[in-house]
């Protein structure tokens, strides 16, 4: 007859080898993520049939959904995630909408702004530090669009050949690139 605590041991052995196995499988997997280490707060990635809710400032104007929120223990980073191969840097659009977040979460959380945000692209991250420089690029943004918005006649931009290539008026467009 085999001692009962020879099989208690041995089961003992398996679950740890068991629980060290997934805990490494977790931090490999947080590793692809691309998250910052910290305790995610916030997450709109359609998971769990439930939307978090946006956040919005009042004083801009703004509102906006960032797939992640990070608390790291000091501050709170916007993590942006893009389904496509990474650019050799950042296209500007990517890191004014990562702006916007960091403004978001400036705004939302009266924390101070975050020191950077994450831009995480199917094959590379970037971490993007929030400056008082990239701040007022957006705001200047921000007052570009809202003068278009009221203008009556605004010239589409036509600067970038496949997005005048892929645009849904492009038949019936007069100016389009050739």
């Amino acid at each position: 007859m085999t001692d009962p605590r020879l099989i208690l041991l041995a089961c003992a052995l398996i679950l740890l080898a068991g629980g060290l196995l997934l805990l490494r499988r977790a931090r490999r997997l947080h590793e692809q993520t691309g998250l910052p280490q910290g305790r995610v707060i916030y997450a709109d990635t359609g998971a769990w049939n439930r939307c978090e809710k946006p956040l919005f400032s009042r004083r801009y104007l703004l509102t906006g959904r960032p797939d992640y929120l990070v608390d790291d223990g000091g501050a709170t980073i916007p993590v942006e995630v893009k389904s496509t191969p990474s650019p050799p840097s950042p296209y500007r659009s990517h890191v004014l909408q990562l702006a916007a977040y960091c403004l978001l979460v400036e705004e939302e959380y009266g924390r101070g702004p975050p020191p950077y945000g994450i831009i995480k692209y199917r094959d590379q991250t970037y971490a993007v530090e929030y400056t008082a420089q990239l701040r007022d690029q957006l705001l200047s943004a921000l007052a570009e669009m809202r003068q278009d918005l009221d203008a009556d006649d605004v010239a589409p931009s036509h600067a970038h050949p496949n997005r005048c290539r892929s645009c849904g008026y492009r038949e019936e467009c007069e100016e389009r690139l050739a």
